[in-house]
């Protein structure tokens, strides 16, 4: 069995098909394209000798008789690509629009995973961005673009709506090249020229981008790791500011980030809180939030001399350590803290006894430590670290300090304890992990590593648009977990943006559950 197919640096049309292959080629990328002059500039770009280009001709009516008479392909991902008429005011002549849903004005179809295609075109050095867009009957006049607009609409073209059947089932994706955003009249041929100019430049400079996609397009199971996201500490810090922005009003202030997560720091910022690096950015008089991660008490001094109104959201299990490093210091012992260099957390457990305490990061800090009084040395932990890492320092402090107390109970959090073991589990079964989180989580930054100690890739991301296609090919199972700073709804989006590439089916591996909670501070209870 053979099927007729296009070599993609030939011109072919749905219905006129110049060579054959077996059936047995691997399916790659099937781009439609309206125009001849349309399909040439995304062929030029092409890079597989599995990709093609059907031209399909201009306008709903010949797109769906072209598609009707189309031979069925074999194909792993399907895009719609020509030029558009942009229809936002910030588009310019070759900017590149996603289309996140495609309407004709009766029927909506949605495309989930436009961010992410938009993004790695951004990612390529295009300017790209995923919208609405709408398949009209003729050209959109300026009158007419001023409404679709007003309807949320981005774009503008006179095929896709027609051409999306074409998928069979199959991914499916729209990049559409702006070719005359803006225009009205009066405008010179030579803008319109340029225009179009900088469209087709822009199509044939997606069309390897459209091959990475298509390469990534397959059926996938997702393991999601139990737990993940929000532990009980970063739910307490984060109603800790809402609740004082719904008593106080904005401005609150908030020294450092509430917790080390863009998405969380970016949507408070958006309700009235003001996220400051030192108090001397906090006017006098004013409400300010001591983040999770806890403060010295030079801050806290500080913070009382200026006349600060203080709300402490440090987590309580933040607040052990420091209270386990002034008892220590108390009693004579020289405290060795394990943790990492500059985490904000380090930084306000140091500032509790500055004279009683050292920092070691690694086995190697502990063969150069050297105390006074080796009988009186105690440790404790920065609680976001890696179990087998903080494992191994305490153990090589044990081995040099025999007589070296530890803290009275584990310092490592248990939410951390419980997200490492999570990923761990899908990890044995994945071929590629990725963990929602920030890159200054530590908490986070640890589940990566935890992936990679047990022989999965793994990628921290912020969200579903920083997943790189080129990480995806062979990649049939993606375990998934989130950091305890990071929204559960980022778990939802990278999901979605995954179904984009292929059906999607999502199976849980829960390790156990948790159901600690933690009190709120007076100045914020109702």
């Amino acid at each position: 069995m053979t099927e007729t197919i296009p070599h993609p640096r030939t011109e072919g049309t749905a219905d006129q098909i110049e060579e054959t292959v077996p059936e047995s080629a691997k399916p790659g990328l099937l781009v439609l394209a309206p125009l001849r002059i349309e399909a040439n500039a995304v062929r030029r770009g092409l890079t597989r000798a599995n990709s093609r280009v059907l031209r399909t001709g201009m306008g709903a009516t010949r797109a769906k008789q072209s598609a009707a008479r189309s031979q069925p392909l074999s194909f792993g991902g399907l895009v719609v690509m020509g030029t558009a008429a942009g229809l936002s005011a910030d588009l310019s002549p070759g900017d590149l629009v996603v289309a996140s849903e495609v309407s004709d004005g009766e029927t909506v179809v949605k495309l989930p995973g436009a961010d992410l295609l938009a993004a790695e075109l951004r990612r390529a050095g295009l300017s790209a961005r995923a919208g609405r867009m709408i398949t009209v009957g003729k050209l959109v006049k300026a009158a007419d673009r001023a409404r679709l607009a007003a309807d949320g609409f981005v774009a503008a073209d006179m095929e896709t709506a027609a051409l999306l059947g074409r998928a069979g089932g199959r991914p499916v994706a729209v990049i559409r090249a702006v070719s005359d955003a803006g225009i009205g009249p009066g405008l010179a041929r030579t803008d319109l020229i340029r225009g179009g100019m900088a469209a087709l430049r822009s199509l044939r400079l997606a069309a390897p981008v459209a091959e990475r996609w298509a390469a990534a397009c397959r059926e996938r199971t997702v393991l999601l790791a139990g737990p993940r996201s929000f532990c009980a500490g970063v739910e307490r810090a984060i109603e800790i500011v809402e609740r004082a922005l719904e008593l106080r009003g904005a401005p609150i202030y908030v020294r450092k980030q509430i917790v080390h997560n863009t998405r969380v720091v970016s949507d408070l910022e958006q309700r009235g809180a003001v996220f400051v690096d030192e108090l001397d950015e906090v006017p006098d008089g004013a409400t300010v939030v001591f983040s999770a991660h806890g403060v010295s008490p030079a801050v806290r001094s500080d913070a009382g001399d200026r006349g600060l109104s203080v709300i402490d959201a440090t987590c309580p299990l933040v607040s052990k350590v420091h209270a386990e490093a002034r008892r220590f210091a108390r009693e004579g012992y020289t405290v060795a803290l394990i943790g990492h260099a500059g985490h904000e957390e380090v930084e306000g457990t140091l500032g509790e006894a500055p004279s009683s305490t050292v920092l070691v990061q690694t086995a190697d800090d502990v063969a150069a430590l050297d105390v006074a009084d080796p009988s009186k040395i105690a440790y404790l932990m920065q609680t976001t670290l890696a179990i087998d890492e903080a494992a191994d320092v305490a153990g090589a402090l044990r081995d040099k300090f025999p007589q070296m107390r530890a803290p009275g109970s584990d310092d490592i959090c248990y939410a951390t304890t419980n997200r490492q073991a999570a990923v761990r589990a899908v990890a044995t079964e994945a071929d590629l992990v990725l963990v929602a989180g920030s890159a200054n989580s530590s908490n986070s930054v640890r589940l990566v590593e935890r992936s990679e100690r047990a022989g999965t890739p793994a990628h921290l991301i912020d969200g579903a648009t920083d997943i790189d296609l080129s990480w995806l090919p062979g990649a049939s199972v993606v375990g998934l977990t989130a950091g305890a700073s990071a929204p559960p709804a980022v778990v939802s989006e990278i999901i979605d943006a995954l179904s984009g590439l292929g059906t999607v089916t999502v199976t849980e591996r829960v390790t156990t559950t948790e159901s600690v909670q933690f009190g709120l501070p007076r100045e914020v209870r109702r």
